[in-house]
């Protein structure tokens, strides 16, 4: 773990990391050590590099040569401030091993890349771990530059120089990842590791992960679409999985996708000729199911016949292929997901009662991005570390647009429409046109554009008021508008464009207390109104 002692650290601050080496750093304790390179010591020598912090990495066996390093380093640089974190390679030329290790020093260790500068030293250690650091500093999880030291000649021998390598990442955009970085921060399958903050989802996650691995009953999951319900139903799976529940495969099926013969088909499978173009057999998906877990996504998009063979086959475990006289059994368990009412179906007879009776047995209802908005921020890190996975290198923000980006997302402009697949597609954006990793206020500004754009495109029927203000006013003045604002000017602008003039659009604003008045002036009450925003009457009916 890492020393109490290292705290968050001063602007314009250096902060070197560096790994203790065994050898070279060991010269014994007599003073002939000082006769001698050491490639620690001598980093913190170095006339034009003053460091402030050195953060040194050891192996719990060489905690005394740590200390006796540290000593030096307080009598050739007093102003540099040493700090221990152990490690525990086991074996120094296992990449595994060795990566695992500083992998986790990355994730622990608190950087402010904003306020300090890092220096990676990759002169110590073994070729493996200098690979390993320069691995992750390549990917941005220890984001510095490289610094290499070597010995000098017989004017300088005991410190020697240095030479900085910063990784320009545009280089290497082309070089797949050479490692998996993933490691498994728990078993919370369910949330993916997401620290979620809104309670009732929370809850229900609890419970729904109790539910995963005591029963085989069926589910119901709903929610309006891109919730998330596919990817829940995926970690519902890895947790069954992982705890020995099931042993088959994942299916998933859209059954909007689903017709006549075709759904018969797709699901329960078929015999040879059963039908015109039937040439050969299928087994169906439910076959392909057995001993596993079937999401049936959708599902209100089944017909009556193909939900009438579902329940028997959820019920008894086996069915009749289309075209069969002979069943089929597959045990399976069945999540099943939709945005409709399917109690409203059934009213209308378009869904089975008896089919809705035994799925509902755990009926747990996603909430869309807005309603659980307190939410999009830990699922905005887990998207940029998702994108890290698949770019092979890691991005995040600056402190000014992180801000900025937030403080629209949890806005009322925000309408996240179709929920966190805007997310993962707004974060996808940023961080592809991202420069070395970091996403600047410029490229925040301008996906908040393409957002808002996104989201008004298709709603010109539709009462916006924000859309109504920002084509009224521009992007920047409405910016600087309340919401309540601009619902009352896009409301006055509705009227005002189906009067004939400003009297004619005072009398229907103001019909009920103009009757109050004794002299009744509505063109200047509502001239009043308009010129709070700086508009006249034309400007609306233009």
């Amino acid at each position: 773990m890492i020393d109490e002692g290292i705290a968050k650290v001063k602007k314009n601050k250096t902060c070197a990391i560096s790994i203790l080496g065994t050898n070279l750093d060991r010269r014994g304790r007599s003073a002939k050590r000082w006769d001698k390179w050491r490639p620690t010591i001598a980093l913190c020598q170095q006339d034009d590099l003053i460091i402030d912090t050195l953060v040194l990495l050891h192996e719990s066996n060489f905690r005394r040569l740590a200390e006796q390093v540290k000593e030096d380093i307080a009598l050739v640089s007093p102003e540099t401030e040493v700090h221990f974190y152990e490690v525990d390679f086991r074996d120094p030329w296992d990449f595994e091993s060795v990566y695992g290790q500083l992998f986790d020093f990355s994730q622990q260790y608190q950087f402010y890349p904003d306020e300090e500068e890092y220096l990676i030293h990759i002169t110590t250690g073994t070729h493996v771990a200098q690979i390993c650091l320069y691995l992750l500093t390549e990917t941005h999880y220890l984001p510095g530059k490289l610094l290499q030291t070597s010995p000098g000649g017989k004017d300088n021998p005991t410190v020697g120089s240095y030479q900085t390598i910063d990784l320009d990442l545009s280089k290497y955009d082309q070089i797949a990842s050479r490692f998996n970085r993933e490691r498994v921060k728990g078993i919370d399958y369910l949330k993916d590791g997401i620290e979620t903050r809104n309670t009732k989802f929370n809850q229900m996650i609890a419970q729904l992960e109790q539910v995963s691995i005591l029963s085989e009953e069926p589910m119901l999951i709903t929610g309006p679409t891109g919730a998330g319900k596919t990817q829940l139903v995926k970690r519902i799976y890895q947790l069954k999985k992982h705890r020995g529940q099931i042993s088959g495969g994942l299916v998933i099926v859209n059954c909007a996708t689903l017709q006549g013969d075709k759904a018969m088909s797709t699901l329960f499978g078929h015999k040879k000729g059963a039908f015109t173009g039937a040439v050969d057999g299928r087994n169906g998906l439910l076959l392909e199911a057995n001993e596993g877990l079937l999401f049936l996504d959708e599902i209100g998009e089944l017909g009556i016949d193909e939900q009438a063979m579902l329940l028997r086959a959820i019920e008894e475990k086996c069915y009749l292929p289309l075209g069969s006289d002979k069943e089929i059994a597959s045990d399976f368990q069945l999540v099943a997901g939709t945005n409709l009412n399917l109690n409203k179906m059934v009213a209308e007879g378009k869904f089975r009662e008896d089919l809705l009776a035994r799925i509902n047995l755990w009926n747990y209802q996603l909430p869309s991005l807005k309603d659980r908005i307190e939410d999009l921020e830990p699922n905005l890190d887990y998207e940029l570390e998702k994108f890290a996975r698949k770019a092979g290198h890691m991005v995040s923000f600056n402190k000014a647009a992180r801000e900025k980006y937030l403080k629209f997302a949890v806005s009322a402009e925000a309408s996240w429409r179709a929920n966190f697949r805007d997310l993962n597609s707004s974060v996808i954006r940023m961080a592809t046109l991202s420069s070395g990793g970091r996403i600047s206020e410029k490229l925040v500004e301008e996906e908040i554009v393409r957002l808002k754009l996104n989201w008004s495109e298709g709603q010109t029927n539709k009462f916006d008021p924000v859309v109504i203000v920002r084509n009224l006013l521009g992007e920047e003045r409405s910016e600087s508008i309340d919401l309540f604002d601009k619902y009352l000017l896009a409301g006055v602008n509705e009227i005002c464009k189906e009067s004939k003039s400003m009297a004619d659009a005072g009398r229907k604003l103001f019909g009920v207390s103009r009757l109050n008045k004794k002299s009744t002036n509505d063109s200047h009450r509502l001239k009043q109104v308009l010129a709070k925003f700086e508009l006249v009457f034309e400007d609306l009916k233009e």
